[in-house]
């Protein structure tokens, strides 16, 4: 269903059935897509689960994004920060309005939204239960030490990938596990596009990291 409630956000959210009910996956969607770019993957991810999905509110040339760029993999890191607060309170107005459990969201992220979505975790450790972040890059480099306490993040990346800078994916793995977050990283001989083998560790990653009511394993 599309729904107008709550409002920073067009969004879609189809509500979970099922074992992994308990689950919200938060689908943030790439360069030019929307909210129902990502819904597919949700659904191949997590069979079930909960799925909020919203459109990016920055248009660059038509094409809806999370947030600003001043060129090809240069952030607006003032947008950026705009962006990602506004994200988060649209995290927490959704979760009241359809009544899910903020404990249980976990974020699944492409290109720009991964960007997001890392930088999400990065200023509001609690806000999220997790993440899958397919083709990330390093969204900023924080100034002080953040802390995920074993907060499970998901990295995939394509080594052929044109548009990530050169060892940007071992920075940003480090700068989660120096917030001590619980990292994995998958490499895919592949380039910017998703292949098969993503889908395929997400999907597992998803059901190790998540009990079938949508909770934490241990």
């Amino acid at each position: 269903m599309t729904s107008s409630v709550p409002p920073e956000f067009e969004h879609r959210y189809i509500a979970g059935e099922g074992n992994l009910a308990g689950l919200t996956l938060l689908l943030l969607h790439g360069t030019g897509g929307d909210g129902d770019s990502l819904l597919q993957l949700g659904y191949t991810l997590a069979p079930g689960a909960t799925l909020l999905s919203p459109t990016g509110n920055v248009l660059e040339n038509g094409a809806r994004r999370f947030f600003r760029r001043l060129a090809e993999g240069v952030f607006d890191q003032a947008d950026l920060a705009l962006r990602t607060r506004e994200l988060g309170e649209f995290i927490r107005d959704a979760a009241r309005a359809y009544n899910l459990d903020r404990h249980r969201i976990v974020a699944v992220g492409y290109s720009n939204g991964a960007n997001i979505a890392s930088s999400l975790m990065l200023r509001q450790p609690d806000a999220l239960a997790g993440a899958v972040l397919l083709r990330p890059m390093v969204p900023f480099t924080p100034e002080s030490r953040v802390l995920l306490s074993g907060v499970p993040i998901l990295i995939c990346a394509g080594e052929m990938d044109p548009l990530l800078p050169f060892g940007d994916t071992e920075r940003l793995a480090d700068i989660f596990r120096s917030a001590d977050a619980d990292v994995t990283v998958h490499v895919e001989h592949a380039g910017h596009e998703l292949a098969m083998g993503d889908v395929i560790a997400a999907r597992d990653w998803i059901a190790q990291n998540y009990n079938t009511d949508g909770a934490r394993s241990s």
